[in-house]
């Protein structure tokens, strides 16, 4: 579990962050949602310690994140995962070398005993035969299911995933989601999902927060959500729907 209590942030004097307060629970896929721009990609950030926040908490469990030295922090991260927007392999590395290479950064782990684990993380993202191909030689779907391999190579309590189905075709996204969402629960990790993408919402929403221009507006599920009754929220999903039915025509 999560947990932000009153959180804020500020860049040059100006407030991206107010007052955010929100529970991600474990074995769920927990959304933050909202406009380019609203600031969920600093929350998450600010979450996993890229960004010092000005005031406010963060929990891991039972233990206050933001208050820990550089070393006590390093060992929290040991137990996340991140999926970033653009998948983030090294291009001169292979599929082998990229999933291994938390491995080979936070363990002692023998060669024989990281390769087996890279194949079977590889095994779960269903990628077969492609551990010595290299990032550009794969699909962006497969590109993406690597990067998930990677992610949870360290078999970790926490995945941060930010825009996971950006760049991806409708049909490989959905794939993705569903992938997301069977790990977080095979695994009973707290996954936090940055998206603006409403089939996501819909698709695997279990815990949805809402933001805009830095201000959570709105928490529920994808059950409550087509029956809110926030303005702000409601501008979104309508923007979002409007703009698949142009697309699709």
């Amino acid at each position: 579990m999560i947990t932000v209590k009153n959180l804020y942030k500020s860049f040059n004097g100006k407030e991206v962050l107010t007052d955010i307060s929100v529970t991600f629970e474990p074995g769920k896929t927990n959304l933050i949602i909202g406009q380019s721009g609203s600031g969920k990609t600093v929350l998450l950030k600010s979450i996993v310690g890229l960004h010092e926040i000005d005031r406010g908490e963060i929990w891991f469990g039972d233990v206050p994140f933001n208050k820990l030295g550089f070393r006590e922090k390093k060992e929290i991260r040991k137990q996340m995962g991140m999926l970033f927007q653009g998948s983030a392999l090294f291009d001169s590395m292979t599929v082998e070398q990229n999933v291994r290479f938390p491995l080979d950064m936070f363990t002692n782990m023998t060669m024989k005993e990281k390769i087996k684990r890279v194949n079977f993380c590889l095994d779960r993202v269903n990628i077969h035969n492609a551990n010595h191909l290299y990032p550009s030689e794969l699909s962006g779907g497969m590109r993406k299911r690597v990067a998930i391999a990677r992610a949870i190579a360290l078999n970790p309590k926490y995945l941060m995933c930010d825009e996971p189905n950006s760049g991806l075709d409708p049909i490989t996204a959905n794939l993705i989601d569903a992938l997301i969402k069977e790990i977080t629960e095979e695994y009973s990790m707290t996954t936090i999902i940055n998206t603006h993408d409403m089939n996501s919402v819909m698709e695997i929403g279990e815990k949805i927060i809402f933001i805009s221009e830095g201000i959570k507006y709105w928490e529920g599920s994808k059950y409550e959500i087509l029956n809110s009754t926030c303005e702000k929220l409601n501008d979104f999903v309508f923007a979002n729907s409007l703009a698949k039915q142009l697309i699709r025509k």
